[in-house]
């Protein structure tokens, strides 16, 4: 049985003041595209905002009409889908908002944070993964090319010096 167990986070009020609050925020970062909040307030819209950008990516019909039913302002929902169109988030798969704590208010202690929109490209795994590999593989050639010149180079000096006294002897003869 599910008594008295919601789901999400309650963020000290009670529902209908969460639901508007967790509103009010969300079309607040899609408009401003950085807003200062508090840390579980920032945790509880990150869901919110990850949904409207993948129905902005999506753009039908109905993705809009559920985006305004989300965030509540048709003007933020045009803006939203047309960077979506514009391919701002067309090589990211989830991850569009980003924390950075500012550390606790003055006041009561809270966590204070910055929430913004992410907008760089992303940097695919694989291939940030090959280069180091590359690296690798050209760097143990030469470690194990080394060994065997330093062992090579032992063994000849023994032979040079008397090359090189050799040499000096013809130098000094002529």
């Amino acid at each position: 049985m599910r008594h008295n167990k919601k789901r999400g986070m309650k963020l000290g009020t009670d529902a209908s003041h969460t639901k508007a609050m967790k509103k009010s925020l969300v079309s607040a970062l899609l408009a401003n595209d950085r807003i200062k909040t508090l840390e579980p307030r920032a945790k509880a819209i990150r869901p919110d905002v990850d949904k409207v950008i993948t129905w902005a990516k999506k753009g039908d019909l109905h993705s809009r009409r559920l985006a305004i039913a989300k965030i509540g302002d048709k003007e933020i929902v045009r803006e939203i889908f047309e960077k979506a169109a514009q391919g701002m988030w067309a090589d990211r798969n989830g991850g569009y908002t980003r924390i950075m704590k500012l550390g606790p208010r003055k006041g009561d202690g809270a966590e204070v944070v910055i929430m913004e929109l992410v907008t760089e490209a992303v940097t695919p795994k694989g291939k940030a993964k090959a280069a180091p590999k590359a690296a690798v593989t050209k760097v143990a050639p030469a470690k194990a090319e080394e060994p065997v010149a330093e062992a090579e180079a032992a063994e000849e000096p023994v032979a040079e010096p008397k090359a090189e006294a050799e040499a000096a002897e013809e130098a000094a003869a002529e």
